[in-house]
C-alpha cells in the first residue's frame, strides 16, 4: 500500500469528492437559513469563597485553604443551582409570565391554544402554588400530567432550558457566571435572573438552617456536659468528705519520704551493732578466761548503775524514733550518754586487773562498746516498728489514690468535652452571625443578536462532508488487496518483473486496426512501455529464440502482448514466427487468417507436414478444439519442429493457454527458452492462483518474468512519491 496510491485514487473520484460536500452545503444552506436568531444573557454571582475581604473571623483561610478544596466547594454551589427543583422554579415563573402577561417570551403553543379560559385560571393558580411551596408536579396526577405537558410544548421544561443553560466558574475567580441562550433578549435575561434568585434564596436559607439547627443542638449538648462535669465534681468532693482525704499526693509524699529516712536509720544502725559486736569481740579474744572471770568478778557490783543509765536511755531512744528524730530528745539523749560514759569510767577506775598484765583501758574500751551496741540493736528495733506503721499508713493509702485519680480522671475528660463543645459553640454561634453570603453583582440584561452561525454551520457541513468521503476513500483503499503497481505485484509473487503496459482506452480493441495512423497517439505511451519489455526479454533470451507467453487467468492480456511484441520486433527487421497456442480462444488464427496451422505443421507425418513462408512476420494458427500440443505430435519430433523453427526465424513467440487450463499451457511452455507471464493490475491474487504462481517459481530461471497489464501506474509518479 503506497500513499501514491490512495492520492490517485482520490484523482479517480474527484467528482464525488466535488458533488457530495457540495450537496451538503446546499442541503445545510436551506435547513439553517430560517433558524431564529440567538440571544445570550449574562449574570455573575459573588460566592465570597476565596474573597479575603468578606472573611472576618479567619483573615487567614484565603491564604491556607487548598484549590482542590475550592474547586470542590464550586462545585457543589454549581451542582445546587442545576437541582432540578431551582429550574422547576424558572420553568413555573416562565409559564406564570405568559399566562398572565399580555407579552409572552414565546408563542403560544398548540396546547396552550387549546385550553379554556378557567383552565389556564386553574393552571396559573396550581403553578403559583407550586412556585411558593418549591414542589415538583407529579406525574400521577392527571391535572399536574396535563401542566407538564404544557411545559414541554413551550420547551419550558427542566432538559430543554437544561439545555442552553451554561453554569461555571470564571476562570479561578470569586464568581459564578450564569448565560442562557434563546430566540428571545427578554427571555434570556429573565432566565438568569430568576434562576440566580432562587439560587440565593434556597441556599441561604438552607445555610441558616442548618446553622441554627448546629447552634441548638450544641447548645443541648454543652448544657448536657456542664451537667456531667458538675456530677463528677461533687462526687470526688463527697468521696474525700467521707473519707477523710485531703490531698493523697502530699500525704503519700510526706509518708514516703518519712519511710525514707527511717531506712536510713536503720541502714546506719545496723552497721553500728556488726561493727561494735566485731570491735568487742577482738578485745574479748585479747583476754584469758582467767583475766575474764576476775574483771567479771570485781565490776559485778558497778553494773546496777549502768544498767538503770542505760534503761533510760533505751526509754529516750525510742522516744527519739517515733518521734521522727526530732531534735528536743537530742539533747536528753547526748546527756544520758553522758552520764553513761562517766559511770563506765568509773566502773574502769575501780577494775582489779592482774598485776602481771595491764589490761585497764581495754577493758573501759569493751564496756563502752557494749553500751553502744546496745543502744544500736535496740534502735534498730524502735525503726522496725516505726517503718512497719509507716508501711501500713502508706498502704492505707493506696486504694483511695485509686479511687481519686479515677474520679480526677473521669473530672478530665468531662471537662475537656465541656471545653472543646463551649468553643464549638462559640465559633458556630459567631459564624451564624457572621456567615458568607451569596450575592449577584451582576443582572442579566437583554442584550442583542449573537454572530450568526449559519455560515459556520453550513461550511462545517462542507468540509464534514469532505472528510467522510475521504475517509470512507481510505477505508476502502486500506482493506483493497488488488494489485496496482509493479512493486506490489513483485513483492506479493517474489518473482522478477520485466515491466508494464498502460491500460488502451476502447472497449472493444481491433487488433487488425491497432497499430493504424489513426491510434498512434492513443498507443504512443504503450509502445515506449513495449519497447521497454523488448529490451528486457532480448537481456533474458541472451540468444536464445523460443519466448512462451501465459497468463494465470485468461483476458489478462497475454494475446495482445504476444501480437505487439511480434509487431515490435518486426519494426527492427527481425524474423517473427507467431505461434497462436491458445486452443481454448484461437484469437490470434481468428483475427490474422494464417496460411498455415500448427495441427498440420507439428504433425508427425509426411502427408500433413507444410513448410512456412519466409516473410518478416509470419502467424502459425490453430483450428481451436479440445486438443493439445502432444497429441497433435510427438515430443521429440515437436522438439525438432522447433530446432527447425530456431534456424528460419529470429523470434518465436508463443501465445499459450492461461495456467488454468492446466496442461494445454505447459505443454508449450516444455519447448520455450523462456517464459512470460501476464497479469492484470487491479485484481487479487486468490488461494487458488498461489498453485499457478508456484509453479512458475518452479521454472526458475526459465521464468523470465512479469507483466502487469492494463494499469494506471505511471513510473514518474513512482519516483515522485
Amino acid at each position: 500500500m503506497e500513499i501514491g496510491n490512495f492520492f490517485n485514487l482520490l484523482k479517480k473520484h474527484r467528482n464525488t469528492l466535488i458533488i457530495i460536500p457540495l450537496v451538503a452545503v446546499i442541503a445545510s444552506f436551506f435547513l439553517v437559513k430560517n433558524l431564529p436568531d440567538d440571544y445570550q444573557s449574562h449574570a455573575e454571582i459573588a460566592t465570597g469563597i476565596i474573597d479575603a475581604s468578606r472573611h472576618l473571623l479567619d483573615k487567614d483561610a484565603t491564604a491556607n485553604v487548598q484549590e482542590q478544596q475550592v474547586d470542590r466547594e464550586f462545585s457543589n454551589l454549581i451542582a445546587i443551582m442545576k437541582l432540578k427543583k431551582l429550574v422547576d422554579q424558572v420553568s413555573y415563573s416562565l409559564m406564570i409570565h405568559d399566562l398572565s402577561d399580555p407579552a409572552p417570551f414565546r408563542k403560544p403553543s398548540k396546547e396552550l391554544l387549546e385550553m379554556h379560559p378557567y383552565e389556564k385560571d386553574n393552571a396559573l393558580a396550581i403553578l403559583k402554588k407550586k412556585f411558593t411551596t418549591l414542589q415538583p408536579l407529579s406525574v400521577y396526577d392527571k391535572t399536574e400530567n396535563t401542566l407538564i405537558g404544557l411545559l414541554r410544548s413551550m420547551k419550558y421544561d427542566e432538559r430543554s432550558i437544561m439545555k442552553e443553560l451554561v453554569i461555571t466558574r470564571d476562570e479561578g475567580s470569586d464568581f459564578i457566571a450564569v448565560s442562557f441562550d434563546s430566540e428571545n433578549p427578554q427571555l434570556s435575561a429573565f432566565v438568569v435572573n430568576t434562576l440566580s434568585k432562587q439560587f440565593i434564596d434556597y441556599y441561604t436559607q438552607s445555610v441558616k438552617q442548618n446553622e441554627s439547627n448546629a447552634v441548638t443542638f450544641l447548645s443541648n449538648l454543652l448544657d448536657a456536659k456542664r451537667k456531667a462535669l458538675s456530677e463528677k465534681t461533687g462526687e470526688l468532693q463527697q468521696y474525700k468528705i467521707e473519707n477523710g482525704v485531703l490531698n493523697l499526693d502530699e500525704q503519700s509524699k510526706a509518708i514516703f519520704g518519712q519511710i525514707m529516712v527511717y531506712n536510713d536509720k536503720k541502714l546506719q544502725a545496723d552497721k553500728d551493732v556488726i561493727s561494735y559486736q566485731g570491735a568487742i569481740d577482738a578485745i574479748n579474744q585479747k583476754f584469758s578466761p582467767d583475766e575474764r572471770k576476775y574483771v567479771e568478778a570485781v565490776t559485778n557490783k558497778y553494773n546496777q548503775a549502768i544498767i538503770s543509765t542505760q534503761e533510760q536511755l533505751h526509754i529516750l531512744e525510742d522516744q527519739y524514733v517515733r518521734s521522727g528524730f526530732n531534735n528536743k530528745y537530742k539533747e536528753s539523749l547526748d546527756s544520758l550518754q553522758s552520764q553513761l560514759a562517766n559511770q563506765i569510767n568509773l566502773t574502769s577506775d575501780k577494775y582489779i586487773t592482774n598485776p602481771l598484765v595491764a589490761k585497764d583501758d581495754q577493758i573501759k574500751q569493751k564496756l563502752t562498746l557494749e553500751v553502744s551496741r546496745d543502744l544500736a540493736k535496740y534502735s534498730v528495733k524502735s525503726i522496725n516498728g516505726e517503718l512497719a506503721n509507716l508501711n501500713s499508713k502508706f498502704s492505707r493509702l493506696v486504694p483511695f489514690d485509686a479511687k481519686v485519680k479515677t474520679y480526677d480522671f473521669d473530672i478530665d475528660i468531662a471537662g475537656k468535652e465541656y471545653l472543646d463543645v463551649l468553643n464549638k459553640y462559640n465559633e458556630t454561634n459567631l459564624r451564624s452571625n457572621f456567615s458568607i453570603k451569596l450575592i449577584q453583582v451582576e443582572m442579566g440584561q437583554p442584550d442583542v443578536a449573537q454572530p450568526s452561525k449559519k455560515m459556520l454551520l453550513i461550511i462545517l457541513s462542507g468540509i464534514g462532508s469532505l472528510f467522510a468521503c475521504v475517509f470512507w476513500l481510505f477505508v476502502l483503499f486500506y482493506i483493497d488487496d488488488t494489485i496496482k503497481s509493479p512493486t506490489e505485484l513483485v513483492n506479493k509473487t517474489q518473482l522478477p518483473l520485466l515491466g508494464y503496459l498502460n491500460k488502451i482506452s476502447g472497449e472493444n480493441l481491433d487488433l487488425r486496426k491497432l497499430w493504424d495512423v489513426e491510434h498512434r497517439e492513443k498507443m504512443k505511451n504503450f509502445k515506449e512501455l513495449l519497447r521497454s519489455i523488448r529490451f528486457e526479454i532480448d537481456q533474458e533470451l541472451r540468444g536464445e529464440k523460443v519466448l512462451a507467453i501465459t497468463s494465470i487467468e485468461p483476458t489478462e492480456g497475454k494475446t495482445l502482448l504476444a501480437i505487439s511484441l511480434a509487431y515490435s520486433y518486426s519494426m527492427i527487421n527481425k524474423r517473427v514466427l507467431l505461434i497462436d497456442g491458445n486452443f481454448n480462444n484461437a484469437t490470434i488464427s481468428n483475427t490474422a487468417q494464417p496460411q498455415v496451422y500448427l495441427e498440420d505443421y507439428f504433425k508427425n507425418s509426411q502427408f500433413g507436414q507444410q513448410e512456412l513462408s519466409s516473410s518478416n512476420t509470419t502467424v502459425l494458427g490453430n483450428r481451436g478444439g479440445d486438443v493439445t500440443l502432444l497429441e497433435i505430435g510427438s515430443e521429440t519430433f515437436v522438439k525438432s519442429k522447433f530446432d527447425e523453427l530456431r534456424s528460419k526465424y529470429d523470434v518465436v513467440i508463443i501465445d499459450t493457454a492461461p495456467l488454468t487450463a492446466l496442461n494445454k499451457s505447459k505443454e508449450w511452455l516444455l519447448f520455450a527458452n523462456k517464459t512470460i507471464a501476464v497479469f492484470e493490475a487491479n485484481k487479487k491474487i486468490t488461494n487458488v492462483q498461489k498453485q499457478h504462481i508456484s509453479y512458475l517459481k518452479g521454472l526458475e530461471n526459465r521464468f523470465a518474468g512479469w507483466v502487469l497489464n492494463k494499469t494506471d501506474y505511471n513510473q514518474k509518479k513512482e519516483k515522485n512519491a
